[in-house]
């Protein structure tokens, strides 16, 4: 049975040691160059301000934090797995099992983590949207669909909906970013 991706995930990549600045770089280029922007969002080198005292001066140096990896932020399918698999410097992803097979994404507590460490917070976004409301899907799988909202996770900020497919009624897990509410 096959997944349906329906939000943006972080995933790791495995770079050449020493070019992780070089493969986000390239990342970033391709992702404007091969229409990639509905996949792949952002990149990320995981690095961590040090200060070291040198002859009695406080001198700030950037330390990488995983030498040899970049975070990338991105909705997988094949397409964006092909690009960024092939995107030079990076030698594949990690928790892919190979011969082409989907890597698995960060928890969100991993990825809260390595963003608190570095300084940087994970955009949380305001929602107008209760249980038993109607929504419209914008982005995703389900894009077009309009459904009723059983659940809200502002933690996750996902929402539990309920769309109609095939004639049966059927629940998608779904991204805030990816719906507006109908007016009725």
């Amino acid at each position: 049975m096959e997944t349906i991706e329906t939000g943006k995930e972080w995933y790791v990549l495995h770079t050449y040691s020493g070019y992780e600045n070089k493969v986000k770089e390239n990342l970033l280029l391709r992702k404007n160059s091969m229409g990639m922007e509905n996949n792949i969002f952002d990149v990320i080198v995981p690095e961590e301000e040090e200060v070291e005292i040198k002859d009695g001066k406080a001198k700030t140096k950037v330390q990488n934090t995983f030498p040899g990896y970049v975070l990338v932020q991105m909705i997988m399918s094949d397409e964006a797995w092909f690009v960024v698999r092939n995107t030079p410097g990076v030698t594949g992803f990690v928790g892919s099992h190979g011969a082409g097979s989907k890597p698995a994404p960060l928890l969100d507590e991993e990825i809260e983590v390595i963003l608190r460490r570095m300084g940087k917070e994970t955009p949380k976004i305001e929602l107008d949207i209760e249980v038993g409301d109607y929504v419209t899907i914008t982005d995703g799988a389900f894009t077009g669909m309009s459904g009723r909202v059983e659940a809200k996770n502002d933690e996750k900020q996902s929402l539990r909906v309920t769309v109609e497919m095939f004639g049966r009624e059927t629940t998608a897990e779904i991204e805030y970013f990816q719906v507006k509410k109908e007016d009725l």
